[in-house]
């Protein structure tokens, strides 16, 4: 078989990262010092590389996170309660694979979404799903499911998510059948799947959020049980930063 066939073939296996990575080696001389089974390796690395980046891709994309972040990225030097040491274990997603839930709670433009986000990103980047959604939308989105008959479906999709986010949680109280289908997502995680959720409000004014007292407790004893909190303090990051460039101005 010569060359150009073995290329055509590779593509054929739809092996097209190790087909260029083929030619490439067929066009240079090579390295002396590689032997054959070192060199075939390089290009059974180049491929499985190729699909490694194509299924971040697709996490990534289904995950439909708010922004784009990364735990690298975190600030830790800003005054706002945040422990590095105790962050950083967190991303080593622990909690993900012990089922756990990771609250964060704070002012807005303390950074909130971005630390959930990051959290995500590095789940995605080890292989698990995520998925993030803002509570407004999502319980919106729970009552479209109900009208279509699409309900158990929408359920079954939310609780097969490695991490769920679920961020805006307080924005506005959940009431009837809406607080029944929060109820519904939270349940089926509970003790199976990790979740993270982000709200403006401390943990200890959750309970009035859900208007039926008795799902506004079952709620909470899901989530806060088993759970690591972060709360953050302190002035908006967005704010100070805002200040500091007019002082430079």
């Amino acid at each position: 078989m010569n060359d150009a066939l073995t290329i055509e073939r590779l593509y054929d296996l739809r092996l097209g990262a190790m087909a260029e990575a083929f030619s490439e080696e067929v066009g240079r001389s090579g390295d002396p010092e590689l032997s054959f089974a070192e060199r075939f390796g390089l290009l059974v690395e180049r491929q499985w590389s190729s699909r490694e980046e194509g299924r971040l891709a697709r996490r990534l994309k289904a995950a439909q996170l708010r922004m784009e972040a990364s735990v690298e990225e975190v600030d830790f030097r800003s005054a706002r309660g945040l422990d590095r040491g105790a962050f950083l274990e967190l991303a080593e997603l622990g909690f993900l694979r012990g089922a756990g839930n990771v609250i964060i709670t704070g002012a807005t433009g303390l950074g909130k979404t971005y630390l959930a986000c990051a959290l995500a990103d590095r789940a995605l980047r080890r292989g698990h799903t995520a998925l993030y959604r803002r509570v407004p939308k999502l319980v919106f989105e729970l009552a479209l499911a109900r009208a279509d008959g699409s309900y158990l479906k929408a359920l079954e999709k939310l609780a097969r998510v490695e991490l769920l986010l679920l961020d805006d949680w307080g924005l506005a109280q959940v009431e009837g059948q809406a607080a029944n289908d929060l109820m519904d997502v939270v349940d089926d995680r509970a003790g199976v799947r990790a979740t993270v959720i982000a709200s403006q409000l401390p943990v200890s004014d959750w309970h009035h959020l859900i208007a039926d007292p008795s799902i506004a407790d079952a709620v909470l004893d899901r989530l806060v049980h088993r759970s690591v909190r972060i709360e953050l303090t302190g002035e908006s990051m967005r704010r100070r930063a805002a200040n500091k460039e007019t002082e430079l101005t």
